[in-house]
């Protein structure tokens, strides 16, 4: 009875936290919210100024006292209590800002790397943000359940999943991880590496949003047909003063290099490690690589190259996660087998 009364009045949510961004999945809504990992936070009063999009826009460019912090880094808990305010302010819009009788059910989807501390503040900021139950569930398995991977069946899938913080490579057979490896080398990676790149070559200061753009905009993993080029803005190290320069693909494509050989290197360990049966399905049936990072042009082509095997990229990369940690919650015997 108490079971049925829970289910009636408490909106059961699946929350892919991630380090760039956040997205909410509420039980028989699907995804409600899309919002960047972001906390504006004014340090005089402690109290919150804006959360997600509206926190983004004033990264690098808030007065000094208002911080934008992240406070995700590498896909864990870097910010504790600004973690929790998040997760609250979340959990409050995808109710559309209504009190439920019930305190909610809550599948969060965390990288298969961390440990067992990280995963207890996971746990505990969760439930300090209002929730009656919390089950961890591992990046890479929500994200091949979201894909469409047959995760329950005797055969091996494989999953690439390049997030914001980590790059999770897994190989999953009959409910479980087989064999995982996870890096924290991902898209804020690749910000960073332009970053560097244009302040070393150009002495050219550029901030991580300006970074990213140009990632989103010129990146690629593979050689193109045709050319790229984007003005970049920022500020020049010697005079002083703003500056604006071109940067074409090829450049930023070198400035990735070390990313992308990191990406590969992991793909190839997990490989190393498959049973052979299991990497017998996987020629067989190739690789899904879902995530942001996937989205960058050419690493399809570039891990192709690298594996000799055949390479998808996931039609919803960016909601992956959150579509899978969502069908999780759906589904009350595969919540058992999946989730810790």
């Amino acid at each position: 009875m108490a079971s049925m009364f829970s289910d009636l009045f408490s909106n059961d949510l699946a929350i892919d936290l991630g380090t760039a961004n956040t997205l909410v999945h509420v039980k028989g809504r699907g995804i409600v919210i899309r919002e960047p990992s972001v906390v504006a936070l004014n340090t005089a009063t402690n109290e919150i100024q804006a959360v997600g999009e509206k926190a983004k826009q004033m990264l690098g460019r808030a007065p000094a006292n208002i911080t934008a912090i992240r406070p995700m880094k590498d896909g864990v808990i870097a910010h504790f209590e600004v973690t929790e305010k998040m997760i609250r302010h979340f959990m409050r819009m995808a109710n559309n800002n209504k009190r439920t009788l019930v305190r909610p059910r809550v599948v969060v989807a965390v990288p298969s790397g961390i440990t067992q501390v990280e995963k207890r503040a996971v746990r505990d900021s969760t439930e300090s943000a209002g929730a009656r139950e919390v089950f961890l569930l591992e990046e890479p398995m929500a994200a091949a359940i979201g894909v469409g991977l047959p995760v329950q069946e005797p055969t091996g899938n494989m999953i690439i999943d390049i997030g914001g913080g980590t790059t999770e490579v897994a190989i999953i057979s009959m409910s479980g991880v087989v064999f995982s490896k996870s890096i924290r080398i991902a898209g804020d990676e690749m910000d960073e590496a332009i970053i560097n790149y244009i302040k070393r070559k150009y002495n050219l200061l550029i901030g991580e949003r300006t970074a990213e753009e140009v990632k989103i905009q010129i990146g690629s993993a593979y050689p193109l047909e045709e050319r790229l080029t984007m003005e970049v803005k920022g500020r020049d190290l010697i005079a002083g003063i703003p500056k604006t320069l071109i940067v074409t693909d090829e450049e930023i494509r070198e400035a990735l290099t070390e990313t992308f050989s990191s990406v590969v290197e992991a793909v190839k360990i997990a490989l190393e490690r498959t049973p052979p049966e299991l990497a017998a399905d996987i020629v067989d049936k190739g690789v899904v690589v879902a995530g942001g990072g996937s989205l960058i042009r050419g690493l399809d082509t570039l891990l192709k190259e690298a594996t000799g095997l055949p390479i998808t990229i996931a039609d919803d990369p960016l909601s992956a996660v959150a579509n899978g940690a969502g069908i999780v919650l759906n589904d009350p015997k595969l919540l058992k087998k999946v989730t810790f």
